[in-house]
């Protein structure tokens, strides 16, 4: 089975100049996991277009490899 799925990456940097990188989270506290590329890009476009403090958004593709036994 391949099949992708995508998580979107806060990227900032803090006061004392360190980038800090942070995934997005779902309402219950776990990593948001996008099944498709095009409701991902649609999320970063409107996270990217809202940010008011230099934030920036990223996706990051997870390839979920799974060997299926015959």
């Amino acid at each position: 089975m391949n099949k992708d799925s995508y998580m979107i990456k806060k990227c900032y940097r803090s006061n004392t100049g360190k980038d800090i990188h942070v995934l997005i989270t779902d309402g219950h506290s776990q990593v948001l996991e996008i099944t498709t590329l095009s409701k991902a890009e649609y999320l970063m476009g409107l996270l990217n277009e809202n940010t008011d403090n230099g934030c920036k958004y990223e996706i990051m593709v997870i390839n979920n490899n799974k060997k299926i036994k015959k």
